[in-house]
């Protein structure tokens, strides 16, 4: 993606090449040396098996030459080996000039131009980064689900969404990470999606609009939305049981067109005031007539 320039480590390669040069240039002398020394040291030993041929002294000169030159050449070569590594190592160091991508993506952002000075960031700040490359090709798209929507939350689930720039274009992602931690503070959970966008039109950054879908674990009841009376001290329905009314507190779940699903001790089939209000006392007799308004649940 980039290529930065460094003259002052380039010349420290150069000269740490030079050595290793020069010491790999040692170490075939030494290592020469060491044949030719030893090789007289051989002939000396053998001519000495006859008496009075080779002087005693001269023996042990050459084979003190012979360890000597043994010496060295071990020495050259360590030093030839730590030539290598630092030559390795400014390698190395100068590999990264040349900014490669840590994986197939898209350049999304660009701070330097050519000629600008890069460097590691100073002092306590973080440093701006060259560029910033993303993988658009599979998107993660984060919802902070509601604290009373979370009990239906599956992973492997199929989520619908849109976004602005494509409103009459449905997107759907995978439910793939569920926090199982509510926000104090925002009283919602962290649901992460996977969304494939093999065609590229989603971009990092985008707020969509979620669809999400609702489920209870068990079967709920709905009643028309004016059954539910509301006063300072309770939310209930006025169920009517033998002509004889009584207040049933309810608590109010979600709104489905004209009626509104409700909690409480109530059961499939009874009859609640469609109008619900606290003029109609406990223990009221009425007359009741079948109401013309659409029923999901209790609610004549």
């Amino acid at each position: 993606m980039a290529r930065l320039v460094a003259p002052e480590i380039a010349a420290q390669r150069a000269e740490a090449q030079s050595k290793l040069q020069g010491a790999e240039a040692q170490r075939g002398e030494a290592e020469a040396k060491l044949a030719s020394d030893e090789s007289t040291y051989q002939r000396l030993k053998a001519a000495s098996a006859t008496p009075g041929v080779v002087a005693g002294n001269d023996l042990e000169v050459a084979q003190k030459a012979v360890e000597g030159d043994r010496a060295r050449v071990e020495s050259v070569r360590g030093g030839a080996q730590a030539a290598k590594s630092a030559l390795k190592s400014l390698s190395e160091i100068e590999g990264y000039l040349q900014v490669r991508a840590p994986f197939d993506g898209v350049v999304t952002e660009r701070n330097v131009h050519p000629g600008a000075l890069v460097g590691p960031a100073s002092g306590s700040g973080i440093g701006v980064p060259i560029m910033r490359v993303e993988k658009t090709s599979r998107l993660r798209l984060l919802v902070p689900v509601p604290e009373k929507y979370v009990a239906g939350v599956t992973e492997g689930g199929k989520v619908q969404f849109s976004v602005p720039a494509f409103p009459n274009q449905a997107f759907f992602g995978k439910v793939a990470r569920v926090a199982h931690s509510v926000d104090v503070k925002t009283r919602t959970m962290p649901v992460e999606l996977d969304v494939t966008n093999s065609d590229g039109h989603l971009a990092s950054g985008m707020f969509p609009d979620v669809v999400w879908p609702v489920s209870r674990s068990q079967p709920t009841l709905f009643v028309p939305i004016s059954a539910v009376a509301r006063t300072t001290e309770a939310t209930f329905v006025v169920r009517i049981r033998n002509g004889t009314t009584e207040w049933v507190n309810v608590q109010a779940g979600e709104v489905d067109g004209k009626q509104t699903e409700v909690f409480g001790d109530l059961r499939d089939g009874d009859e609640v005031a469609v109008r619900g209000t606290d003029e109609l006392r406990p223990g009221t007799h009425v007359a009741t007539r079948q109401s013309s308004a659409d029923s999901k649940g209790p609610g004549k």
